[in-house]
C-alpha cells in the first residue's frame, strides 16, 4: 500500500508501462498477490521445524505451500505476518512457541519481502501492458477519431 505511489512512478515514467494499465493492475497486486509474504511464511515455518528437528514429509512441505499462498492472499499488514504463520504452523503441527525468534529479524526480512511483493506487482503489470498493448492502441485511436469528428460537428454547428 505505502509504495504504490513510488510504483506507479517508476512504472509510468521509466518503463512507460500506460497509466491504464498500472491504476488498475497495482493496485490489485498490492492487495492480492503477496509472493514475498508467501515465500517468507513458508521457509520461516520450515526454519521452526528445523529448529525442532523435525523432519517433513513431501505431503507437508506442499500443505506449507498451498497454506501460506493461499494464507498470504489478501493478508494485511501484520508485523512478521504472524497471524497467517499461526494458521501454517497448526495446520500442520508444528508449535508456535518459536515465533519470536522471527521478530528479532523481522525489520531486515520486510524490506526483502516487500521488495519481493513489488517486484511481482510489477512483473504482472508489465506483462499485462505487453499483452493488451495494441488494444490500448486501438482504443486510443478510437477516442482521438471520437474526439475529432466532435470537433469538426462543433466547428459546422458554429458554422
Amino acid at each position: 500500500g505505502a509504495t504504490l505511489p513510488v510504483t506507479f512512478r517508476a512504472l509510468e515514467e521509466n518503463l512507460k508501462i500506460d497509466r491504464r494499465v498500472t491504476r488498475f493492475v497495482l493496485p490489485l497486486g498490492a492487495t492480492i498477490t503477496m509472493d514475498g509474504t508467501a515465500l517468507y511464511e513458508a521457509v520461516a515455518v520450515i526454519f521452526i521445524a528445523q529448529l525442532h528437528n523435525i523432519k517433513l514429509t513431501l505431503l507437508e512441505l506442499l500443505t506449507i505451500s498451498v497454506t501460506t499462498t493461499v494464507a498470504s492472499i489478501g493478508s494485511g499488514s501484520v508485523p512478521a505476518g504472524l497471524d497467517t504463520i499461526v494458521i501454517v504452523l497448526t495446520t500442520v503441527g508444528l508449535p508456535a512457541k518459536d515465533l519470536s525468534l522471527l521478530l528479532t529479524v523481522d525489520w531486515l526480512l520486510d524490506r526483502i519481502r516487500t521488495s519481493v511483493n513489488v517486484l511481482g506487482d510489477g512483473f504482472g503489470a508489465g506483462i499485462i501492458h505487453h499483452l493488451t498493448r495494441d488494444s490500448l492502441v486501438e482504443a486510443d485511436n478510437d477516442e482521438l477519431i471520437r474526439q475529432i469528428r466532435e470537433d469538426i460537428r462543433m466547428i459546422f454547428n458554429l458554422l
